[in-house]
This record gives structure tokens, sequence and C-alpha cells, in this order.
């Protein structure tokens, strides 16, 4: 199975932003934990921007590439972008939506997640494990 793995505003921080509520493990970190407990069950291409419209550019391209499913954390951005959560619409492949935090334990405005609407599955408040977890369920999917 081959996955993009989009990642959206500050992740490139992790593992000095806020490791209290995000952990230790910066995103490298955590892609390469993430393939170890894969191993070859899936292809993984990761991707990272701060940019709105980049994302938005990102998951466009999914729609004529091979990808079979998609995992994404768009942040910040899942609480505010409409266009996100349009641009993810046109998907025909399962999306997992993924959060470190959990966050219902955070701040109110944490508690939407406009970008959801478009998920198969949400999967927050794993930390770390939020993508290999991901992984996993769109390979039993």
């Amino acid at each position: 199975m081959k996955i993009l793995v989009i990642n959206g505003p500050n992740l490139n921080l992790l593992g000095t932003r806020e490791p209290d509520i995000y952990g230790a493990e910066s995103l490298a970190e955590i892609q390469a934990y993430t393939q170890n407990c894969l191993g070859d069950k899936a292809q993984l291409e990761w991707w990272q921007s701060n940019s709105e419209s980049e994302i938005i550019d990102k998951v466009q391209s999914v729609i004529t590439s091979d990808f079979d499913a998609l995992i994404i954390n768009p942040a910040a951005y899942s609480h505010t972008s409409i266009a996100i959560l349009d641009a993810l619409k046109n998907l025909k492949i399962p999306i997992v939506e993924v959060h470190l935090s959990n966050i219902y334990n955070r701040e109110s405005f944490r508690h939407s997640l406009l970008t959801a609407q478009a998920s198969s599955i949400i999967m927050s408040g794993l930390g770390k494990d939020s993508y290999y977890y991901a992984a996993l369920a769109l390979l039993r999917k």
C-alpha cells in the first residue's frame, strides 16, 4: 500500500514545540519510527508545509496519483480550513486525520475538526503512534 502523509503548519517544529503536548520527537524521528514499526507493510511518502495553499495543492495532486490512501495532520488548519476540507472531499481514497494531542483535553476551539468531515478515520491523542496506528488501520480497512 502506498500512503501519502501530509503534515500541516508548525509540525516542522516538533521536538522543540511544546514537548509537553506534542512529545520530544522531531517530525523526522516520528517518520523513522513509523516506518520502522511498519517495516515493508506500507510505503509512506511524507510531506509538510506551513502554507494552506500548498496543502490544498498537495491534496489535489493525489487525485491523479497512484496513492492508495492519505494520512493527514492538518494541525491548526483542521479547525479553520473549509478550503482543505473541500479539497479532501474530492479524493476517492481512504483518509485518516491524525492529531498527536488529545484535542478534547485542550482549548475549546480545538474541539471542532472541519477537515475531519472528509475523513474515514480520526486518530487523536496517541502521540507519535498516531501515524503508525493510522497506517495500520488503513492496511486493515
